[in-house]
């Protein structure tokens, strides 16, 4: 493998930047590893790092496999210690969420359960209010839209089947806090369980150090129609939404992303007891963007590093479609803009382990794409609209120049939540359906249990299930009894 590796024909460069209060300095140098040395009050960061890329057409099918591959998380380990927090706030309720809230936010909660009715409106700046209304208004016509009337069919005569759609009673919500707060979460989780009518909606959320919620996460809260507010974080959150607490609520469907410890609390509480569902399985945000020799660097950079910024273990993927793009500009736009990124180090420590890919055209790029199976799927090239059609795993698709996933991420309509770690090959996004259960309804008059029941009757003996051919056999009877003599 290392002789098919090309590395980014970046000379070594430094920049610098001002990051929680030290002054960082990165710098690129090839085939190095991301080093980081802790930061003191009179000594910077230096970070040293280099995206690694191949050449698709050097790769047998094994090295393309091993590409897909994401890091492994061990839940072993990690069961272990979310197991015994997922018992004790079945044991302890309240009391237990307050501890674990109290070790791990570092605030000790009076009451973690509000009634959003009774908190106050919060005062916003007028800009930002008017970005969430915007974004809930688009996502909430995105959402609308998926509605589906009721509509039968009479599959033969006297033979009526259709399928009605219900809300799931009572959801819970979870909107990570952590290094990033998102309030833009609560409107994508929250609107469309308002829209399927669901009447219990429970959104927990990490309290800050004076046991706070933010009050961006709060207006979109109250302005969907969120009933209940838990102020914590983690498995404790997600324990106690699904055992119900004497404050909390007991919920019947999880959603919303999370760190590996809200995974595994789902995953464990999903097989439990508890009688829950899940959304889906989670793991670090990720973004594919394919760019051809049209793409404009600046873009292309400013797309890797949008998810990048997200965290150390997201994963960020470039796919070169074709000759003439220009690697070294996109290379320059990375230094550049990561250079002034607030959270620049994560921005670096992802691109660290990440990696790009030549590929010889856009069929073979979009096939690897599909193995890929990314959560956000960039086309960034000429005519991207015509690509659609191949494109068969992936979250969400940001398709043309104008398209950052940026716009998805916040207002466009689409929801953000969505599969990772490969799981887009098998799993949707968040929709209105996540938050609506389907029922089949059946009826049949005299005529068409006469028509169907000779056949089902037949099925059933074949089945060896006599009671089975005797509910419709003894109506059959009742029937030819009841004809005049």
């Amino acid at each position: 493998m290392d002789a098919l590796l090309h590395s980014f024909s970046r000379s070594n460069q430094s920049f610098s930047t001002q990051i929680l209060g030290h002054s960082q300095k990165f710098c690129f140098h090839k085939h190095e590893k991301c080093i980081i040395n802790c930061p003191t009050a009179a000594r910077p960061i230096t970070i040293r790092c280099a995206m690694k890329s191949y050449r698709l057409s050097d790769l047998n099918d094994t090295e393309v496999h091993k590409l897909k591959a994401r890091p492994r998380i061990d839940f072993t380990s990690i069961f272990s210690v979310v197991k015994p927090i997922v018992d004790d706030v079945q044991t302890r309720g309240d009391a237990a969420v307050v501890e674990y809230t109290a070790k791990f936010d570092h605030v000790t909660l009076e009451k973690i359960v509000e009634h959003v009715s009774d908190i106050p409106d919060p005062k916003i700046d007028p800009a930002v209010r008017e970005a969430f209304d915007v974004a809930y208004n688009n996502i909430y016509a995105f959402h609308a839209a998926q509605k589906v009337s009721e509509r039968g069919v009479e599959t033969m005569m006297g033979v009526k089947c259709k399928r009605v759609a219900r809300c799931i009673s009572s959801v819970g919500l979870y909107v990570p806090g952590g290094t990033a707060v998102l309030p833009s979460t609560a409107l994508m989780l929250a609107v469309p369980a308002q829209i399927a009518g669901c009447k219990t909606i429970v959104l927990a959320t990490p309290p800050s150090t004076d046991g706070s919620i933010c009050k961006e996460v709060l207006y979109c809260a109250k302005k969907a129609g969120v009933t209940h507010l838990l102020k914590a974080g983690g498995a404790q959150a997600i324990s106690a939404m699904a055992w119900g607490t004497e404050a909390c609520p007991k919920v019947e469907k999880i959603l919303g992303p999370g760190n590996q410890y809200v995974t595994a609390a789902k995953m464990i509480l999903q097989n439990s007891e508890a009688m829950i569902s899940i959304d889906m399985p989670a793991g670090p945000s990720e973004v594919l963007v394919i760019a051809d020799k049209y793409a404009n660097p600046a873009h292309v950079a400013a797309d890797l590093l949008s998810q990048a910024e997200h965290g150390p273990d997201s994963q960020v993927v470039l796919v070169i479609a074709g000759d003439g793009f220009d690697f070294g500009a996109v290379e320059a736009e990375i230094d550049k803009q990561c250079a002034s990124l607030p959270r620049g180090q994560f921005a670096s420590k992802a691109l660290s382990h990440s990696f790009a890919v030549f590929a010889r055209n856009m069929v073979e790029a979009i096939s690897f794409s599909n193995l890929y199976a990314p959560e956000h799927l960039i086309v960034n090239v000429k005519d991207a609209e015509k690509w659609e059609g191949l494109i068969e795993n992936a979250g969400s698709v940001f398709l043309g120049q104008w398209s950052p996933e940026s716009i998805g991420d916040y207002a466009s309509g689409t929801n953000h939540v969505l599969p990772t770690y490969g799981y887009a090959r098998m799993y949707s996004g968040v929709s209105l359906d996540s938050f609506l259960k389907y029922i089949t309804v059946q009826s049949l008059t005299e005529e068409g249990l006469k028509r169907l029941g000779p056949h089902v009757a037949k099925m059933a003996e074949v089945e060896g299930l006599e009671a089975h051919k005797r509910a419709v056999t003894l109506r059959l009877q009742s029937m030819q009894a009841s004809l005049p003599s």
